[in-house]
C-alpha cells in the first residue's frame, strides 16, 4: 500500500481536521438536515457527527478503499449516510445493525437511530436508487458475537460512535481487537468513539461501564499495544486542538454548535477516531 506523509491518524476531533474534511462535508450536505446538524441558513454546524463522517470517509480514500470491486462492512449504522455514500463511490457494502428486539430494547428504536432494513439508508442524492439496491445488503448484527462466516470478507470496515454502547470499556476493546478478523490482509478498520478529554491531562474517573462508556487515554493506548502486537498498524495522535471552537465545551441542554466538546455529566467529552490497518 502506498503511504503519504499527511494521512489522518487515530486522533481526537479537532476544528482544524474537520476544516480539512470539508470535501466529505460538502458530498454530505443534502443529508445532514436530516441530522439536525444544520443552521436555519443551511450552513453546517462545527459538530463532532461531521468530522466522524468526513474521518471514516477520508482513512478509507486516501488508504485507496473506496472505489469498484472493494467491499465494506458498516457496524450499527442506524440511519447514517456512510453506507450509502461508499455505494455511491462504487463499493459493495454490508450494512449491519442490531437486530429489531434487542435495539427496542436499547431504546434505538423509539430514538430514530436503528436501521431495520436498507429503505432506511436510502438517501438517492448520494446513491442513485438502482445502484444502491444492486450494492448494498443489509443484515442484523450483535457487535458483541461477530459471525464466523464473515471472516476475511471484506477491504475496510467502519463504526461510528457505536462500540462506546457494549456494555464496557473492555468489550469496546474486544470488539476492536475481533473485528479485524473480518478484514483481508491490508484492510482498513476506522471506529470513532467517546473519549474522556480530561484523561489527556491526568489519570480521572470515567465510565466503564453502562448504556454509554467513555474511554480513556490509557484504554486507548491498551487498545493499540493489543492491535500492535497482533501486527496491525496504528498511529496516534494527541493533539488537542489549539481554536476557540476546540476549548468550547457544549453543557445541556446543547447548543450543538460548536458542539466538538460536550459535558456528558460531569465529564468533557469528544469524539476520538482510530484507523488501524490490518496484518
Amino acid at each position: 500500500m502506498a503511504r503519504q506523509s499527511q494521512m489522518l491518524k487515530s486522533r481526537i476531533c479537532s476544528l482544524d481536521e474537520l476544516r480539512s474534511l470539508e470535501p466529505w462535508v460538502e458530498r454530505l450536505r443534502s443529508v445532514i438536515p436530516s441530522f439536525g446538524i444544520t443552521r436555519p441558513d443551511g450552513s453546517v454546524f462545527i459538530h463532532r457527527k461531521t468530522w466522524e463522517w468526513g474521518y471514516i470517509a477520508q482513512a478509507f480514500a486516501e488508504r485507496g478503499m473506496l472505489g469498484l470491486g472493494k467491499r465494506g462492512l458498516g457496524f450499527a449504522v442506524g440511519r447514517e449516510p456512510l453506507p450509502a455514500l461508499f455505494a455511491g463511490m462504487g463499493c459493495e457494502v454490508l450494512a449491519t445493525d442490531l437486530g429489531e428486539v434487542e435495539a427496542e430494547k436499547a431504546g434505538w428504536v423509539e430514538t430514530a437511530q436503528h436501521a431495520d432494513s436498507l429503505p432506511t439508508l436510502e438517501y438517492p442524492d448520494l446513491c442513485a436508487p438502482a445502484d444502491f439496491r444492486q450494492r448494498v445488503a443489509f443484515r442484523p448484527l450483535d457487535m458483541r458475537a461477530l459471525p464466523d462466516e464473515l471472516t476475511g470478507s471484506f477491504d475496510f470496515i467502519w463504526s461510528a460512535c457505536s462500540l462506546e454502547h457494549l456494555g464496557s470499556i473492555d468489550q469496546g476493546i474486544k470488539f476492536i481487537l475481533d473485528a479485524m478478523r473480518l478484514l483481508r490482509r491490508g484492510g482498513v478498520a476506522a471506529h470513532t468513539t467517546e473519549f474522556n478529554v480530561t484523561s489527556l491531562l491526568y489519570e480521572t474517573d470515567t465510565l466503564s461501564e453502562g448504556a454509554t462508556v467513555l474511554f480513556c487515554r490509557e484504554d486507548i493506548e491498551r487498545a493499540v499495544s493489543l492491535l500492535r502486537r497482533d501486527g496491525h498498524r496504528v498511529e496516534l495522535d494527541w493533539t488537542y486542538g489549539a481554536t476557540r471552537e476546540d476549548r468550547y465545551v457544549d453543557v445541556p441542554p446543547y447548543r450543538h454548535d460548536p458542539h466538538l466538546k460536550l459535558l456528558v455529566g460531569s465529564f468533557v467529552t469528544t469524539a476520538i477516531g482510530l484507523i488501524i490497518e490490518a496484518a
